[in-house]
């Protein structure tokens, strides 16, 4: 085996300086068929929507803001806003009950969330509806023994109350998976620090752990409130005036079925696109204490991709 003595060849001095080197911008020609392909999908898919009279646009613009529908749009956003309050209300005490050191509390917490997950929402949402058929009093006073007040269950749970309880309850068994997820993510070594700096464990848990599992917490809780906006088209069948309850009585009488859905399918993207928005802007919130410079809006993205492409152009003329 020999080692070979001569000297590496220099590069030019030229080469060397990169002051010298010339810029060049890296192509991507496939990305650029990609969107030549997407831009063709969508453009024929607009033509469709323009010149294909089964969309019956006409009978859209009548109805999308029939005194009717936004009543229904109402009543939406009311049984989110309640289910989603009560349901991570709920959700925040399942999961610190599963993480307590408890048995007892434990088990109750994962009874709770096995029951309400495994069980579909729509048998739920019946079963609170028809809930005076089994219970026709409620009666509070000593156990197996006589009562000091009673109510009468239909006066009780009426058709809005059961649907808020049965959205409330099962929301609760998936926020509690949600949040707890959060806190474990946590790394555990901070709260030993915060221990041993004597800090009181409430506020280690509200000044500590809270703010940095919110980080993990808030994409999956957007998500489920997205999902429950949504889902609240399942209390139809409590004939509860809601979004989509109220296109298929309006489509039932007028027979504008495509019109209709339309109707309902708009207004639930304007919504969802709402709350997209505002999950954006409570995420930026959150990433203050882990990111040096938080993330850009979708309109500073547009912006800074637009100042980019104009200097591009500047500099190719």
């Amino acid at each position: 085996m020999s080692v070979s003595a001569r000297p590496l060849v220099a590069a030019p001095d030229d080469e060397a300086d990169p002051a010298s080197l010339e810029v060049v911008p890296a192509r991507h020609p496939w990305r650029w068929v990609g969107v030549a392909v997407v831009l063709v999908l969508l453009a024929q898919f607009v033509h469709g929507l323009v010149t294909n009279p089964g969309w019956d646009w006409p009978t859209f613009r009548q109805y999308f803001t029939a005194d009717s529908i936004l009543r229904a749009v109402g009543v939406t956003i009311e049984l989110t806003v309640h289910g989603t309050v009560l349901g991570f209300a709920l959700g925040v005490v399942l999961a610190l009950m599963r993480l307590s050191r408890s048995p007892f509390l434990q088990v109750v917490s994962w009874t709770y969330v096995w029951a309400f997950r495994s069980i579909p929402l729509i048998v739920q949402l019946l079963f609170w509806f028809n809930i005076a058929y089994l219970y026709q009093r409620f009666d509070f006073g000593i156990p197996f023994g006589p009562s000091f007040i009673s109510f009468d269950t239909k006066d009780l749970i009426g058709p809005m109350s059961a649907a808020v309880l049965g959205l409330a309850l099962h929301q609760a068994a998936y926020s509690a998976e949600i949040v707890r997820s959060g806190i474990i993510a946590v790394d555990h070594g901070q709260l030993e620090a915060a221990a041993a700096l004597g800090i009181p464990r409430l506020r280690q848990f509200r000044r500590i752990v809270l703010p940095q599992a919110m980080r993990s917490i808030l994409p999956n809780a957007a998500n489920e409130v997205i999902s429950l906006f949504k889902g609240t088209s399942v209390v139809s069948v409590m004939a509860i005036g809601e979004l989509f309850y109220q296109a298929q009585v309006i489509y039932g009488r007028n027979a504008r079925v495509v019109a209709l859905l339309m109707v309902a399918t708009v207004w639930y993207i304007a919504m969802t696109t709402l709350l997209s928005v505002v999950q954006h802007h409570v995420e930026r919130h959150y990433a203050k204490g882990a990111l040096r410079d938080l993330p850009p809006t979708p309109l500073q993205r547009l912006r800074a991709r637009w100042s980019a492409l104009r200097a591009r152009a500047g500099a190719t003329r």
